[in-house]
């Protein structure tokens, strides 16, 4: 082929027939990587303008004769931006105190359960593990129900982070625990662990279970937070999500080119220059603080965790480098919209969002595992 047929382009060639499927494939993930930082702030601005209030929406139903109101885009604009105008005062605390920390906090809580679900499923080398493989959600659970039985969470001050305190300290135990039992002289088995994950979750949900039958008036309350909630959003629980989040983020991605090795096997893994045991011991503390984190506020939100990271994954591919940060962008989006819909979709009652994100993540994980094994894999 002559020289004015061929160009040199990231050391590739490339000719004039088209590019190599190996340049068509890295230019598609830079492109969707590069467009999901947008899509994420459209879908934030979106979310302030969907309520029952409007100006998207059904409007609230005022009167006798049963007509709504809804505030106009003109209104919620300079409520937004904190101008003054005719429209009434909650306005701005509508936005301010209620939806921009709600948008936030929803978005920073899909981002830590998707960029955990994606370390978790690298470290057990399977598509279907998630963040609460380890007994997450079920040491947090525990956690938040003493805090609600023990009367202080209704203490002003106190009660407001004794809860989520309690369920984040609960789930690191949690986590240390079924660490401790599927490891031996610091080498990590991972089918131990799956196993020690298992057994503990059942016998926390078991006690959790036994403490909701004598709840009585806590009853209704603590089964919200199991079904996962960002009703009592704050910018103080956002201070610590965005923290949690900026620090794990951090730490995974720079360690993708480990996990990109790790997912060959340990022994391969450990001769390309990784440490197998220290990469899965790093990775599973990452991942059970950002879950810790996203569940000590908002209760048990399921499925975010498994069908971003392998969604995801089937977009991109699975090389970390791109897959951490779009799975977490994409973790971030899904459940900003899941908190939309949730909020809105029998208006002016609120639902539950992990109700949402399970009726969309148990079909998709039926599809996983019937794929999975359709094509021999193991589960």
């Amino acid at each position: 082929m002559s020289d004015s047929k061929v160009k040199r382009l990231g050391g590739l060639p490339e000719t004039e027939e088209g590019d190599s499927d190996f340049l068509r494939a890295r230019r598609r993930r830079v492109l969707i990587l590069s467009a999901l930082p947008f899509v994420l702030v459209a879908s934030f601005v979106v979310s302030l303008l969907v309520g029952a209030l409007g100006p998207i929406g059904p409007g609230l139903p005022i009167g006798p004769d049963g007509g709504n109101v809804r505030m106009s885009f003109g209104d919620a604009l300079g409520a937004l931006l904190g101008h003054e105008g005719d429209w009434p005062a909650d306005y701005g605390t509508i936005f301010w105190d209620v939806r921009i920390p709600r948008a936030i906090l929803a978005g920073l809580v899909g981002a830590c359960l998707a960029c955990s679900g994606t370390a978790m499923q690298a470290v057990f080398r399977n598509p279907m593990a998630d963040p609460f493989i380890v007994g997450v959600s079920s040491g947090a659970s525990l956690g938040a129900v003493v805090a609600s039985l023990s009367g202080l969470a209704g203490i002003a001050v106190i009660g407001t982070m004794l809860s989520p305190t309690l369920a984040f300290l609960a789930a690191l135990m949690t986590v240390f625990l079924v660490y401790s039992m599927g490891s031996v002289r610091g080498r990590v088995y991972v089918d131990t662990l799956l196993l020690s994950g298992v057994a503990v979750a059942a016998f926390l949900g078991a006690i959790v279970s036994f403490l909701i039958y004598f709840a009585g008036q806590e009853y209704h309350r603590i089964i919200f937070w199991l079904l996962g909630s960002l009703s009592l959003a704050t910018w103080g629980s956002v201070a610590v999500l965005a923290v949690a989040v900026g620090i794990g983020t951090v730490c995974v991605f720079l360690y993708s080119r480990d996990l990109n090795a790790l997912l060959l096997g340990e022994e391969t893994a450990h001769n390309l220059g990784a440490n197998p045991e220290a990469l899965k011991t790093l990775m599973l503390v990452m991942a059970a603080v950002m879950a810790s984190a996203a569940v000590a506020f908002t209760g048990v939100i399921g499925f975010v965790g498994l069908i971003v990271p392998h969604m995801v994954r089937l977009v991109v591919g699975a090389d970390h480098r791109i897959l951490v940060p779009s799975a977490t962008l994409t973790g971030a989006i899904f459940l900003i919209w899941a908190d939309t819909i949730a909020r809105t979709v029998i208006s002016p009652i609120e639902l539950p969002v992990g109700i949402i994100t399970a009726l969309c993540g148990g079909p998709f994980f039926l599809y996983l595992l019937r794929r999975t094994r359709s094509r021999g894999e193991p589960a």
